[in-house]
């Protein structure tokens, strides 16, 4: 009975029941792909891994799907995860915040120093208001990098920019100004109605107010081009995404800073020549090395600058700002505060008077 069953079956179902298909390639597991080379059969093919960026999640797929700009490919390329947004925040370059808090309090302690010393002679030399337009102009300008950290928005990368390069020509101008102040003290030999008249209509003042203002249409130029605005840089890291103020017209940028530039040589050229003046009431080799110092950083900072990208390329940028300030505050201001502290002996009339006429 059971024999006469068997020879019912189909010779073929027997056949394929006892022996398992042949095949030439083993299944590809996610993470590949088939890959058929020239002259293969159907069912003869390789397993490659997918490209980088890639995923596949099935057995034997012929292609693998490209992750979101927003997503990226696990170790085990079978599933996209999506990217974290990152800027620089005020925890990732924590010693730097700490470092812009500190020169911030520094230079209010030297506003406090020379309000409370205001009429002693030393405070007094070189146009006493020009250094407190230069002094708060330093307070902003450490402040300025509070722009740069944390999270972005349309309104503060106009400021960032708008607020840099109008503060920074305030404080570069005053140091002008100054300087062409030492010159005039000194250099007018012309009758002392002339000098007179020069100090009268306080030219050196005016420096300030002409040059902010061309900065100021530089920047109302800037916003009508091409404002700053925010950009989404998903490519430069491949997990994460990168939140920056885009500059908009970089030609814009660049004739920001280069007008800066301009002022900080013109200050660093009439220093120059006013080097060997007396040192009483002189300033210029102190405002001389400050402005060479100034136009190191920023001659530095254009090749850094372009060859970083996303948030340490606004670093780049945020430390360029602190070491110009610091150059200014510490060249021009920690010397006076010193005298005023700790040598009282040097801050007084009879010095003055003693190394003028020498």
């Amino acid at each position: 009975m059971k024999r006469s069953l068997l020879a019912q079956v189909p010779t073929n179902f027997l056949m394929y029941f006892v022996m398992p298909p042949s095949v030439c390639s083993a299944d590809c597991v996610p993470a590949f792909r088939k890959f058929w080379q020239e002259g293969m059969t159907v069912c003869c093919f390789d397993c490659n891994p997918c490209p980088e960026n890639e995923v596949s999640n099935e057995t034997n797929v012929d292609q693998c799907v490209t992750c979101p700009e927003d997503q990226y490919a696990n170790i085990d390329q079978n599933m996209c995860i999506h990217k974290s947004v990152v800027f620089l925040s005020y925890e990732d370059p924590l010693a730097l915040t700490l470092m812009v808090m500190c020169f911030t309090a520094c230079t209010a302690v030297v506003v406090v120093i020379f309000v409370r010393y205001h009429d002693m002679p030393i405070v007094k030399a070189n146009n006493r208001s020009l250094s407190y337009i230069l002094l708060i102009s330093l307070l902003f300008c450490f402040l300025c990098p509070f722009l740069f950290i944390g999270h972005l928005n349309a309104a503060k990368c106009i400021l960032q920019q708008i607020t840099f390069g109008a503060v920074f020509t305030v404080a570069v101008s005053s140091v002008l100004a100054q300087t062409v102040t030492v010159v005039l003290a000194f250099k007018v030999t012309a009758p002392g109605r002339m000098r007179r008249f020069y100090m009268t209509l306080r030219a050196p003042n005016y420096i300030i107010a002409i040059c902010t203002l061309i900065q100021i249409i530089l920047c109302a130029v800037w916003l009508g081009v091409s404002p700053p605005s925010i950009n989404i840089d998903a490519h430069s890291e491949l997990v994460h995404i990168i939140i920056i103020c885009e500059k908009g017209s970089v030609t814009a940028f660049y004739c920001v800073l280069g007008y800066h530039g301009s002022l900080a040589f013109g200050s660093f050229i009439v220093a120059f020549l006013a080097r060997d003046l007396p040192d009483t009431f002189n300033e210029a080799k102190l405002l001389n090395f400050s402005m060479l110092l100034f136009c190191s950083v920023w001659v530095t900072f254009l090749p850094v600058y372009h060859s970083t990208k996303g948030k340490v390329m606004v670093a780049v940028e945020v430390f360029s700002i602190m070491s110009s300030s610091v150059d200014l505050l510490g060249c021009i201001f920690f010397p006076k505060c010193y005298i005023i502290l700790l040598r009282p002996e040097r801050n007084s009339l009879q010095k003055i008077k003693r190394k003028t006429s020498f």
